[in-house]
C-alpha cells in the first residue's frame, strides 16, 4: 500500500512539473515570427517592394516596413534570428500570440494591465504621449487644452486607449463609434466626419506626411491634458504568457536603448513612410 501511495504521489508531482514546464520560446528554429497590422504608419505599413529595408510579409506579395519592422530587425540581429512578418488585424493580434500563431506582437501596443492579464510584455520600446489631430481650418484648431474641445465630434481607433478612456475625458464630447484602423480614423477626420481624433504623437506626426492640412494639438504641460498612466503611454512587445526566454532576450536588447534612441528611429520611419499611409 505504501508503495502504491508513493507511486501515486510521484505521478502527481510529474503532472505538476509538466504543467509548470517552461513555455517554448518559439525561436528554437532560429526564426522570430512577428505579427502586426502592416497598416499603421509610422509604426508599420505594407509596400510593394523591399525598398528602405522592408521585409516580405508571409503569404503575401507585399513587404512590411516601419518603426516596428526596424525594431524587430534589430532584435533579430542582436540574437542571431531570422525575421518573419505576418499580417493580422488589430483586434486579432493579442489572440494570435496567445494561440501561438506568432512569437511576438510588435505593433504599437500600450502595455496596459488589461492586456497583461493575457500576455506578457517586453519593453517599453517607445514612449508615446497622447495628442489630438484637427484640420487646420477647424474651429478647434487653436485649442489649448481638452476643455477647449468640449462639444466636438470625435472618434479614434478601436481597441486603443485613445478611444477609451481618453475621448471620455473631453467635456460633452460627441463620441462616434471607433474606427477599425488608424488609416480609417484619419480618413474620418480628413473627410470632415469628425472635428478631431485622439491618437499618439508618432501616429500624428506620420499623419501630417499624408495629410498636410491637419494640425497636432499637444496639451502637454498645459494643466488641461489627458490623464493617462505610465502603462498607457509605454509601448511594448507582447509575447505568450510565461515565455520568459523570449521576453528576456528582447529586453536584453532594449535595455541598452534610450528614449532618444527610440525617437531617432521613429523619426527615420516617419521620413520614409509612404504618403498614402
Amino acid at each position: 500500500m505504501k508503495r502504491f501511495v508513493a507511486l501515486l504521489m510521484a505521478a502527481v508531482m510529474l503532472s505538476v512539473f509538466a504543467a509548470c514546464a517552461e513555455v517554448p520560446s518559439g525561436v528554437e528554429d532560429g526564426v522570430l515570427t512577428v505579427a502586426m497590422e502592416c497598416a499603421y504608419a509610422p509604426y508599420n505599413w505594407a509596400q510593394p517592394d523591399d525598398s528602405n529595408g522592408a521585409v516580405p510579409i508571409k503569404d503575401s506579395a507585399l513587404y512590411a516596413n516601419g518603426y516596428d519592422v526596424m525594431t524587430a530587425k534589430a532584435i533579430c540581429e542582436a540574437n542571431g534570428w531570422q525575421l518573419e512578418i505576418i499580417q493580422s488585424e488589430w483586434d486579432s493580434l493579442i489572440p494570435a500570440v496567445m494561440a501561438g500563431n506568432c512569437d511576438a506582437v510588435i505593433a504599437g501596443q500600450s502595455m496596459t494591465s488589461e492586456r497583461m492579464e493575457t500576455v506578457d510584455f517586453a519593453g517599453p520600446y517607445l514612449y508615446a504621449s497622447i495628442v489630438c489631430l484637427v484640420r487646420k481650418d477647424s474651429k478647434f484648431a487653436e485649442a489649448k487644452g481638452i476643455s477647449d474641445l468640449a462639444g466636438g465630434t470625435c472618434t479614434s481607433q478601436s481597441g486603443t486607449i485613445w478611444y477609451d478612456p481618453c475621448l471620455k475625458q473631453i467635456p460633452n464630447a460627441n463620441i462616434l463609434p471607433p474606427q477599425e484602423s488608424a488609416p480609417a480614423m484619419l480618413m474620418a477626420l480628413a473627410s470632415g466626419m469628425v472635428d478631431f481624433v485622439c491618437t499618439d504623437m508618432p501616429t500624428a506626426q506620420g499623419a501630417l506626411i499624408a495629410y498636410p492640412d491637419l494640425k497636432i494639438l499637444d496639451f502637454s504641460g498645459s494643466g488641461d491634458d489627458f490623464t493617462v498612466s505610465e502603462e498607457e503611454i509605454n509601448i511594448g512587445i507582447s509575447v505568450m504568457k510565461g515565455n520568459t526566454v523570449l521576453k528576456d532576450a528582447i529586453n536584453s536588447y532594449l535595455s541598452g536603448k534610450t528614449a532618444d534612441d527610440f525617437n531617432a528611429l521613429m523619426e527615420k520611419a516617419i521620413q520614409i513612410q509612404p504618403l498614402g499611409e
